[in-house]
């Protein structure tokens, strides 16, 4: 199979010098073996999402000097293939309905402290077809338990891992999909989550090798129970070192790092950013 990887960014906002590494390390990757380079858009938050900063992206990257697949895959145009997934798995007794709401899994946890892997499991029948009968807004929610029993265990599972985790983990990686709970696979205000979605379009476009941040190394691990689960090829990872700023802290939108419009507009040249972040 052709080497593939792939740049794939939300439209919710410009894009910054974290992402300019990110995007130049996926492309020089298959360039140096002439191979695919694809460009997927993951729009799915249409609550967030924006066209203009779509169109924002496809200029800052052709500055940049690369070039992609076409066409270019949207995540919004592909519902009908995340929903077809989810009911997969619901008729296989995979994920159940979840009515607690983002306020109830947050009580009794402080601010600052990071959201425990949820542990729960379906309501009784009565409770659910009560809370179905009142409309109640619900998450579907993949059941660790059920996929466990489904795969006779999870110890089968690995993945390759040729760049670095965050602690340097490399080489035959055992998946521990545990660690992230009984994750929301869709909802009904952002539709479809991001694991779901990765992991079918990542099958779909061929992408043997993702390359992306080692901030989501930790995601590869229940997005390799996904695979498993709905019979999808698993690509190679190769997590990079994050970007980091003068202050120490990696780039990042919420933290309105500087934008590469912003850095052309004050004549940046791409020859000085890409010898500037390493290339």
């Amino acid at each position: 199979m052709v080497f593939a990887t792939r740049f794939a960014p939300s439209p919710t906002g410009h894009l910054h010098r974290g992402h300019a590494f990110s995007a130049l390390t996926a492309f020089e990757a298959a360039r140096a073996v002439r191979g695919r380079f694809i460009l997927r858009i993951e729009d799915i938050d249409a609550t967030r999402s924006r066209p203009e900063y779509e169109a924002a992206i496809l200029e800052d990257l052709t500055w940049l000097g690369l070039n992609w697949d076409q066409p270019v895959r949207r995540q919004s145009e592909h519902l009908s293939d995340y929903h077809a997934a989810i009911d997969d798995l619901r008729e296989r007794g995979l994920v159940y309905r979840c009515f607690r709401t983002r306020k109830e899994l947050d009580i009794g946890r402080a601010p600052h402290e990071p959201q425990a892997p949820f542990e729960g499991g379906p309501l009784p029948c009565h409770e659910e077809a009560e809370r179905l009968t009142r409309d109640e807004a619900f998450a579907w929610r993949l059941s660790l338990a059920a996929a466990k029993e489904a795969l006779g265990g999870f110890e089968t599972l690995t993945f390759i891992e040729e760049g670095a985790g965050p602690d340097g983990e490399a080489g035959p990686i055992a998946a521990r999909p545990e660690t992230a709970g009984d994750i929301v696979l869709a909802r009904k205000d952002v539709g479809v989550a991001y694991h779901l979605a990765v992991v079918l379009d990542d099958a779909l476009q061929d992408v043997t090798h993702v390359i992306r941040g080692e901030d989501l190394f930790e995601a590869a691990h229940i997005q390799r129970l996904l695979q498993a689960l709905l019979g999808l090829p698993t690509p190679t990872y190769r997590h990079h070192r994050l970007l980091m700023g003068a202050d120490g802290k990696r780039y990042a939108k919420r933290d309105k790092a500087q934008t590469l419009r912003e850095l052309r507009a004050a004549g940046v040249t791409v020859a000085a950013l890409r010898a500037e972040i390493g290339f």
